[in-house]
């Protein structure tokens, strides 16, 4: 979003991709290495999020028009005692200790091997070439990249660059605190294969009431009239604010069509009852249910829970439906006589997520 931006402002955003630092691995406060993938995956990454970026902004030859670059260029055929020479002599080992990403490791006695240690030198170092192949000024990043955008501009000012900006944002979290993007079920992806339209617009829906102005003004390109009208709604109104939420924020990852289609779906399953088609749907084998399929494991089949644990307590709360209808015995098994004429039985976890379950 910063980069969108940073575009509609006349400005020529340069996403950088991390084909080479990838290969490495950053500390960025984790306290487990990031795994290491092969150059084919790390390839096949690089392909999905140009097509994520592409949602964005717009590539192109034109003076605002976004160019999409990748570390590995220079990194790559990178001669070590070169770059220890030319690099890694402007680096004072006292102060990479003091780096927040590398401090908190160390308090923690987390280990830190010695190859993201180099990080810092890296990422550095790529601002330095960005600057000088790109005619880059500024670079952006969250909050937690503060050290190593800062090391960047000190490594430019000492190896002859122009004049080099940092600009950060924080760490997004919700009005209760948890991290954004970070759910009981998993992470919220961009990509439709890891994470449906549907549940993409769901995500949205559920926001907090909190946060749903503050929301509207980071993750859509709505007027700001607009916004303060929906930010101004209370009570049961604010409902409608987080529709148009989730709608916008789905049509600019997913697209208008799939956005809209997210939101019929909703209404119908939520606000008339349906069981609505277009909900996620998991395939399952009908000699399954012919054998006797525990809702225990059904539930788990669905995703809807992590497991029979889990899904033992849902029930003990009244949180499990099969067919809008309460599962009190933890011991039912589901029947044909719970699967529709089209062989759909529709499973609820609360009173958000459903998925549908489909005879094959």
């Amino acid at each position: 979003m910063m980069l969108s931006w940073l575009q509609r402002t006349g400005n020529k955003p340069i996403p950088l991709m991390g084909g080479g630092t990838t290969r490495v691995g950053d500390p960025s406060g984790k306290d487990e290495t990031r795994k290491i993938l092969t150059i084919e995956q790390i390839d096949a990454n690089k392909e999905e999020i140009k097509k994520t970026f592409s949602s964005f902004l717009a590539f192109g030859a034109g003076k605002s028009d976004a160019v999409m670059v990748d570390n590995a260029e220079w990194l790559a055929p990178l001669n070590y005692i070169a770059f220890l020479r030319d690099v890694g002599r402007h680096f004072s080992v006292n102060r990479m200790l003091s780096m927040d990403s590398v401090k908190l490791r160390l308090e923690r006695e987390s280990e830190l091997s010695f190859i993201e240690f180099n990080y810092m030198l890296l990422q550095a170092y790529d601002f330095v070439e960005l600057a000088k192949r790109y005619g880059c000024n500024l670079q952006m990043g969250g909050s937690d990249q503060w050290g190593n955008i800062v090391s960047g501009m000190d490594l430019g000012r000492r190896m002859g660059t122009h004049q080099l900006y940092a600009l950060t944002c924080p760490l997004l979290t919700t009005a209760s605190g948890t991290k954004m993007g970070k759910t009981a079920s998993g992470a919220v992806w961009l990509n439709e294969d890891q994470f449906p339209a549907f549940d993409y617009w769901q995500y949205w829906r559920n926001t907090e009431d909190a946060d749903v102005s503050r929301f509207l003004k980071l993750f859509t390109f709505l007027p700001m009239g607009e916004i303060n009208r929906l930010s101004a709604l209370g009570g049961a109104e604010i409902n409608e604010a987080k529709k148009v939420l989730a709608t916008e924020a789905t049509a600019l990852v997913r697209g208008r069509a799939a956005a809209e289609a997210a939101a019929e779906t909703a209404r119908r399953a939520f606000e008339l009852g349906e069981t609505a088609t277009s909900l996620p749907t998991v395939e399952i084998a009908s000699g399954e249910v012919d054998a006797g399929l525990g809702v225990l494991t059904a539930f788990v089949k669905a995703g809807l829970v992590s497991g029979t644990g889990e899904a033992r307590r849902q029930i003990e709360g009244g949180g499990l439906k099969v067919n809008d209808v309460a599962v009190g015995d933890p011991r039912a098994a589901l029947s044909r006589a719970d699967f529709n004429a089209d062989g759909v039985a529709k499973l609820s976890l609360g009173k958000k997520k459903h998925i549908l379950l489909k005879l094959v």
